[in-house]
């Protein structure tokens, strides 16, 4: 019998959690569901919207944080994509540009996916794709 799975949750190492939280859900529009600690500076939180979830752990310990991001660290995210099913592309876009992102207008990929890509604040792509 095939192993049952229900889902995949990805777990991203992010460099500043309160960034990335509003990243996510301001922008995108994801609730935080759970967290590690109270504050706001917390480790590890569940972040979901709409059946995805998507968890974001501090790259760092407490107290252990560089006062910039590691290039070399930033620079591998580049080698990670998630990709986002989002029926209404150019709606994305409209939204994300509203709210004072700068993204590049969705284009129609050679397989037939239209898609938008986006970067988060530590260098990871997403891309909101529906079949054209």
């Amino acid at each position: 019998m095939p192993v049952d799975i229900r889902g995949l949750t990805p777990l991203l190492q992010v460099f500043d959690m309160p960034t990335s939280v509003r990243f996510y859900c301001d922008i995108l529009g994801f609730t935080l569901v759970g967290q590690s600690r109270p504050d706001d500076d917390f480790g590890w939180g569940l972040l979901r919207r709409d059946g995805t979830e998507l968890m974001l752990n501090t790259a760092y310990d407490v107290g252990k944080r560089p006062a910039t991001p590691d290039l070399a660290r930033v620079a591998a995210h580049r080698d990670t994509c998630l990709y986002f099913g989002c029926p209404d592309v150019d709606g994305a876009y409209a939204t994300l540009r509203e709210k004072g992102l700068s993204v590049a207008p969705p284009k129609v990929a050679s397989y037939g996916m239209k898609q938008l890509y986006v970067t988060d604040p530590d260098g990871y792509h997403l891309c909101f794709q529906w079949p054209a």
